[in-house]
């Protein structure tokens, strides 16, 4: 069985603040979080869950620890948690959650009623929140075969499916508060955002060092642009750093720029398939990385 939560977080007058709710039936302090739905995307699970619980609009950060316990009738319980930011609302009293306070990471730990909760915490606290970027990494959505593909290949457009994923993706990458949107200089690539650009009413900038092909050429040149935009990429509080990026590049070219850039800053890259229409979120300061989490798309096989 599995759950989601989050640290909601705040930038405060005294610094970083963090929600902790008491729910009544339980009569406990606790991190916000809830059951899975069928077919949810566990980050989408820790979104909804924290926006019924609290009344807070929030936008998704990095992924923190799993905590994993057994339920009185033996069944074993996954809770996955993310960093989550307020970024709008106020609390509102519900049946789940009847109070919330914003506390001090130090005084939450003392409060919270469960040894999981100080677990998320204390990994939540270990790297300045305020200071970190996000940038999203997208694979292109489905588009066929090429083999099968008559004409210029850079022209190979989004088959019913890919179309699909790539409106999915449009709630996606809502969770992180994209806000601008580059693609490798493929059509498919272009239209896996076309979307979210429609959904924002902007452009989406090319990107001719991102294709497969321009990364075989020159790799160093590849692996330099996305860090140039990593560097433009926002954080979690809108005020932060400028608006978060999405890239949207091909399966030659994410696993290994992924791999080089985990591989200097010694982060462990999850064991995940790099599917058509999934997507990387990597969090780091700017040009250090910090973590990686993966989303898989909703419609893979």
């Amino acid at each position: 069985m599995w759950a989601a939560g989050g640290v909601l977080w705040r930038h405060g007058a005294v610094g970083v603040e963090v929600a902790i709710v008491h729910r009544p039936r339980y009569d406990d302090w606790s991190l916000p979080k809830g059951k899975a739905e069928p077919g949810e995307l566990l980050v989408a699970t820790a979104a909804r869950e924290i926006v019924e619980e609290t009344g807070y609009e929030v936008r998704m950060g990095h992924r923190l620890c799993t905590v994993e316990y057994r339920l009185h009738s033996g069944a074993q319980k996954k809770v996955g948690y993310w960093a989550v930011a307020a970024v709008g609302g106020d609390f509102v009293p519900n049946h789940e959650c009847d109070e919330l306070r914003w506390v001090g990471v130090e005084q939450a730990t003392a409060l919270v009623s469960y040894s999981a909760d100080r677990r998320v915490l204390h990994d939540f606290a270990s790297v300045d929140i305020v200071g970190l970027r996000t940038l999203i990494l997208v694979r292109h959505a489905k588009a066929g075969r090429k083999a099968r593909y008559r004409g210029d290949d850079r022209q190979r457009p989004l088959d019913a499916e890919g179309r699909r994923q790539a409106s999915a993706l449009v709630d996606v990458l809502g969770l992180y508060g994209v806000h601008r949107l580059h693609a490798a200089d493929r059509l498919r690539c272009i239209q896996t955002l076309e979307p979210m650009a429609d959904a924002l009413r902007t452009d989406i900038v090319t990107e001719p060092l991102l294709s497969e092909e321009a990364y075989a050429d020159d790799p160093d040149a590849a692996f330099g642009r996305l860090l140039a935009i990593a560097s433009r990429s926002g954080g979690a509080l809108p005020e932060s750093k400028g608006p978060v990026h999405a890239v949207c590049s091909q399966g030659g070219v994410i696993p290994p720029v992924l791999t080089r850039w985990a591989e200097r800053d010694g982060v462990d890259l999850p064991a995940s398939r790099n599917r058509k229409g999934s997507v990387w979120v990597l969090t780091s300061t700017g040009d250090a990385l910090i973590s990686v989490d993966h989303i898989p798309s909703p419609f893979a096989d």
